[in-house]
């Protein structure tokens, strides 16, 4: 029979426990401080421009301004929920998993089987790095985790949305 080798994303999860919730919080928080490394460098530059281009194109030097604030504000707002989430984090309770991301593998696909459930059906449980558990799941499993997802509003796109993920339990 033949069958092909296909690269496919695992779901990573990870079991709460105090290390976890430290090493989240910590990047969490190192990412908030980053963005506001950034947000102080773009300020600085973005003053010294338009300080320099107001001598020769008002105009270009306002429009400039407010591109600069425009994205200040955006950069600020992905900082709060970068921090929000690191609050989120403290209430998380130890033994229930959390989405950490995905990563690639490999399966071998054969005739007669389910592409689904081979390509979008499997976890990968950890906890302190050691790997706990892994889990194949069944196309209604499947079915209902990607309901769940979709009505829970999983598809939002933010900063860190891998990284944490939503909490669910064992």
């Amino acid at each position: 029979m033949a069958s092909v080798t296909v690269r496919r994303s695992v779901l990573l999860k990870a079991i709460v426990t105090d290390k976890l919730k430290e090493e989240v919080s910590a990047e969490l928080q190192e990412a908030a401080d980053e963005i506001a490394r950034r947000i102080e460098e773009l300020d600085t530059a973005g003053r010294r421009y338009i300080t320099d281009l107001q001598r020769t194109d008002l105009q270009r030097a306002m429009a400039l301004r407010s591109q600069v604030e425009t994205e200040k504000r955006r950069q600020d707002e992905v900082r709060a929920r970068l921090l929000q989430r690191r609050e989120e984090v403290g209430t998380w309770e130890k033994g229930t998993e959390v989405v950490r991301g995905t990563i690639e593998g490999y399966v071998e696909v054969n005739e007669g089987d389910n592409l689904a459930v081979l390509l979008g059906g499997t976890e990968l449980v950890v906890e302190d790095d050691t790997v706990k558990a892994i889990r194949q799941l069944s196309p209604d499993e499947l079915s209902t985790r990607l309901r769940d997802a979709i009505a829970a509003g999983d598809g939002e796109e933010d900063a860190g949305s891998d990284l944490l993920g939503r909490i669910q339990t064992p």
